[in-house]
């Protein structure tokens, strides 16, 4: 039996958007707690995951992916991802593999924007570089020589959040920077988001993966009521999906309904894995004008609240 104390903490997921945090969250959990898609800047709030091992608990917290702030929206997804830098015990700094013509070498502006945040916030940074899956390691090696010039990273980490490569050494490097102390949540706890928060953004990511264009991101989604049916054991949920124009609400519903029907039996699949019930979800579409550049109706939706 190891005698070394056991360690507890939060480390912060950061990078560019689709760089891959939410699934790297969803992969150490276990379990889906993040919403992910294939397209950019879905995550929108703090989302904390909680993993608890033998010797440490760490608490993850992903963010929106850092990018230029155009809208209310996009000024508080950015503004959630950097002030989460400082509120940490340390840091997970995620980029992407490129592969093919694609590679990239040099650090984008907005990464070296970020490591000069991080410079001072004085908390150890671990550089984890995602979908190595994608590259042969000789193409990963110039990749981290680039940013080991660059900063000055208390471990550099290739990983694969899809296949799992590297994520067990990624946790240990992790739990050993934690901090000494005792664990804050039940061994048994994943998250302490609560419930309704987690239906809203299963809802909006079918949405994200439904829905092409610019669509998905002038909408939101809240649940407006929930009950829980002892008798049937049985779950009804009901939720808004607030769109900026009428034309967004009509391809949010679809022709006869039939979009909005698909986005609800996703979602509802989604849901009664995460409630281990049977789910009764229905969708309604409601026109929020200008909500994405209004600060009154982002707190109004939701945003801004963490």
């Amino acid at each position: 039996m190891s005698n070394a104390p056991y360690r507890c903490g939060f480390v912060t997921l950061v990078g560019r958007p689709n760089v891959g945090k939410s699934t790297l969250l969803n992969r150490v959990l276990g379990q889906k707690i993040a919403i992910t898609s294939h397209r950019p800047q879905t995550t929108r709030n703090r989302i904390p995951g909680v993993l608890t091992r033998p010797d440490a608990q760490i608490v993850f917290v992903d963010t929106p992916g850092l990018h230029k702030a155009e809208r209310a929206l996009n000024q508080h997804m950015v503004d959630v991802a950097t002030e989460a830098l400082w509120d940490t015990d340390a840091v997970a700094l995620l980029i992407e593999a490129g592969v093919g013509p694609e590679l990239e070498v040099g650090i984008s502006e907005t990464v070296t924007e970020l490591l000069e945040q991080l410079r001072g916030t004085g908390k150890p940074v671990f550089l984890v570089i995602n979908k190595i899956d994608r590259l042969p390691r000789p193409q990963v090696l110039p990749i981290i020589a680039a940013y080991q010039d660059a900063f000055d990273f208390a471990a550099i980490l290739p990983v694969s959040a899809t296949k799992g490569i590297g994520v067990d050494a990624l946790l240990d490097a992790l739990a050993a920077a934690m901090p000494e102390g005792p664990a804050l949540y039940p061994e048994d706890a994943l998250t302490d988001l609560p419930e309704r928060f987690i239906a809203a953004e299963m809802v909006r990511e079918k949405l994200f993966r439904q829905l092409g264009q610019e669509v998905p991101y002038s909408t939101a989604v809240t649940v407006e009521a929930w009950r829980e049916l002892s008798d049937s054991g049985r779950v009804e949920i009901e939720a808004v999906v607030h769109v900026e124009r009428e034309s967004q609400k009509g391809i949010v519903i679809g022709k006869g309904g039939q979009m909005l029907k698909r986005i609800g039996i996703d979602a509802r699949r989604d849901l009664e894995r995460m409630l281990a019930a049977k789910v009764h979800l229905r969708l309604f579409v409601r026109v929020e004008k200008g909500w994405t550049r209004s600060v009154g109706s982002l707190k109004k939706l939701g945003y801004g609240e963490q």
